[in-house]
């Protein structure tokens, strides 16, 4: 019996039952969809967060204080400005900014500042509450993502001068202004005015903070008028490139534990966060997000090759009288052995070549805010193994089929 027969003869077994074979694609169908559409989901949270991790610079370095070591950028006066090394083990200030910008090390090309709070935010008739208040230098906008879309950004003499000037997120000028333009417009910052010099142009949002809907002004006015001169939020340190970041990270480690009179290295107040690590860190939990999905999702493609021998049992017993003839005329125990593994074979491929197409409509939608993004092997893959599950799950059957000798199959009905 030649190939083609075989094939020929599994196509009119396949359609013999159209309703049981139907039920059958679903089972595979489902499986074979669910594996490459989690994977997708898998992969497309995992490019989310690397894209989040690469927006933030991946020249960049991030220094936080420690829990431990002075907090946040509230509170503190001036008094805190004025204390020396000794008694500021703690504190990384606006004045340690300063001296680490200017300890001219070799592989930092600029030291960014930021003192953070969040506020209220008002228009004349527009307010809202919780916005992220950011204070820092105009270098921000050159280390940071945050591009000025319209007007500008303030100066280095604005910064001085503790300007009452702001750049706001574009949603936030929608918000507070929804009919006209918010350049040069006045914004109430917790009972503060501030002109508007500068909207920012749209940014993914990622994080805790939508950066959309923030409010950027100088450090000094927003240290002046809400969190005191204590200690910053962080630092943000643009290494001279991209190749150049652990090295910027080992010199600023070793230049903020002078400049802190850090003696203790196992206890530093602080925390220098290298975003290429972020990264490796990111990539790994995202390949172990996307694993478990894919095996969740190869369960019910597990199950759905169950329910292609419990097809095929029941298609071998009806068929009984049919296997008697056959053989009866010649036909060899490999012959029935490939016909019903071949019908094994359609039912899951035919399965699988759905469940791809239903998984490549359903990757256009986005699935808990997450967007799929399909894996060029997971169609492959998930095809091949489909088609595997149907000749591994049936074996048993095509071999009970090929078993009968044709005396016991022509007496069965």
């Amino acid at each position: 019996m030649s190939l083609f027969e075989i094939l020929r003869s599994a196509m009119r077994g396949v359609t013999a039952n159209k309703l049981r074979s139907v039920l059958t694609l679903l089972g595979v169908t489902i499986g074979v969809g669910s594996v490459i559409l989690l994977l997708a989901v898998g992969n497309g949270s995992a490019q989310t967060v690397q894209n989040a991790i690469t927006s933030l610079g991946t020249n960049t370095l991030t220094v936080r204080a420690n829990q431990a070591g002075g907090g946040g950028g509230a509170g503190g006066g001036g008094a805190a400005a004025t204390t020396t090394a000794s008694t500021s083990v703690r504190t990384i200030t606006t004045k340690v900014s300063d001296q680490l910008a200017a300890s001219g090390l070799g592989h930092v090309k600029e030291v960014v500042p930021q003192a953070s709070t969040s506020l209220t935010v008002s228009s004349t008739s527009v307010s809202s509450t919780g916005i992220s208040i950011i204070g820092t230098t105009a270098g921000y906008f050159d280390v940071s993502t945050a591009k000025v879309a319209s007007g500008s950004a303030f100066t280095t003499a604005d910064v001085t001068t503790s300007a009452k000037v702001a750049v706001i997120g574009s949603e936030l000028a929608t918000t507070l202004f929804p009919t006209s333009s918010a350049l040069g417009q006045s914004i109430s910052v917790a009972g503060t005015p501030f002109s508007v010099v500068g909207v920012l142009a749209t940014q993914s949002s990622s994080g805790f903070t939508d950066p959309n809907t923030v409010v950027i002004a100088p450090i000094t006015r927003i240290q002046k008028s809400y969190t005191g001169y204590g200690a910053v939020s962080s630092l943000t340190v643009e290494a001279t490139s991209s190749d150049a970041v652990t090295a910027a990270q080992g010199e600023v480690t070793v230049m903020l534990n002078q400049l802190l009179g850090v003696t203790d290295i196992a206890n530093e107040p602080f925390t220098v966060t290298n975003q290429s690590t972020l990264l490796a860190t990111a990539a790994a939990s995202a390949t172990s997000f996307t694993v478990l999905l894919g095996a969740v999702a190869a369960i019910s493609l597990l199950v759905g090759g169950i329910g292609v021998t419990n097809v095929m049992l029941v298609t071998v017993t009806e068929r009984t009288r049919e296997i008697g003839i056959r053989k009866a005329l010649g036909a060899t125990r490999g012959a029935i052995l490939g016909q019903f593994l071949a019908e094994a074979a359609t039912l899951t491929l035919l399965g699988g070549v759905l469940g791809v197409i239903g998984a490549v409509i359903g990757s256009q939608w986005q699935i808990n805010g997450t967007q799929p993004v399909i894996l060029g092997y997971s169609i492959p893959l998930a095809l091949g193994v489909s088609v595997a599950i149907g000749v591994f799950f049936g074996v048993y059957p095509a071999a009970r089929a090929a078993s009968m000798r044709p005396i016991q199959a022509l007496r069965a009905i």
